[in-house]
């Protein structure tokens, strides 16, 4: 294992562990003793770094306070509060998000579906602009205290980035902001379609959220609002094992392939601290 200090590659390993039993290192060179933590988030955490995982996963997939968290994982002995909760989330939960962002890149198709609901953030309602396309896969989402056209532009624009190709088409609502966005964010080619009755899909899709949401009774800042919506778009996505409108498939490959989603983002993320 590279030191995390002076990154020298000739590092030895130690018998003695720590008291989480994570392998201790020394390296010869800057005189330094670590362990498989040092140098990531997760250091100096009292908890492994799975359980942090899996409370933050529970946090984001479930309809779950902090206080219900806490208290499942004190049924199985470990013992934390609801704001260690709230502190492993706001750490974490981003990790989860860009890991599973990177991986959808190229992943969107040509065609787009645009729209906004309503949150509400310290009792002012908010706009979480999101996109899906054609099969219901997300395509991006972005929290805004404003709809109007800079919100429209720098969600498509965040949506290209993401994605990594503009569309060929997109369909919205009526709304006034859209048409002019989408011809300066992503160019004039790409096709326009206006009409609720196509934007439907979307409009049912936003209940993955508002479930959700509602729980929680509102959000406290607009910082911990985008943070939880941004997570929790990228976590539903993912385990949404359905590639395709309509695709059938069986319980039995539903849980085994939830749990073989469940391993590889737990690999992905650890591998990338």
């Amino acid at each position: 294992m590279n030191c995390p200090h002076c990154a020298i590659t000739t590092t030895r390993k130690r018998a003695k562990q720590t008291k989480l039993g994570y392998t201790t290192f020394f390296c010869p060179q800057c005189r330094c003793t670590f362990n498989e933590r040092t140098g990531t988030p997760f250091n100096h955490l009292e908890f492994p770094t799975d359980i942090v995982l899996l409370a933050v996963l529970w946090r984001l997939r479930y309809k779950l306070s902090l206080r219900d968290v806490a208290e499942m994982f004190l049924m199985r002995g470990f013992q934390c509060t609801h704001e260690a909760m709230r502190d492993w989330e706001a750490r974490f939960a981003p990790l989860l998000g860009d890991q599973l962002r990177t991986k959808r890149r190229g992943q969107a198709g040509t065609s787009w579906y645009a729209d906004e609901t309503y949150l509400k953030v310290r009792g002012k309602w908010c706009y979480l602009y999101r996109a899906i396309n054609h099969d219901g896969n997300l395509v991006d989402s972005l929290l805004s205290e404003k709809r109007n056209m800079e919100a429209a532009q720098r969600f498509f624009k965040q949506a290209v980035d993401v994605i990594g190709h503009t569309p060929e088409q997109v369909t919205t609502d009526g709304h006034t902001s859209y048409p002019r966005a989408i011809r300066e964010a992503m160019g004039s080619h790409v096709q326009h379609r206006t009409s609720k009755y196509l934007n439907n899909r979307l409009e049912q899709d936003h209940r993955g959220i508002k479930q959700r949401y509602y729980p929680m009774r509102g959000f406290g800042t607009i910082e911990a609002a985008a943070r939880f919506c941004r997570a929790f778009d990228e976590v539903r996505n993912y385990f949404r094992l359905r590639r395709t409108m309509g695709e059938v498939i069986s319980l039995l490959e539903q849980r085994q392939a939830f749990l073989q989603r469940l391993a590889a983002l737990q690999t992905v993320v650890q591998a990338a601290l």
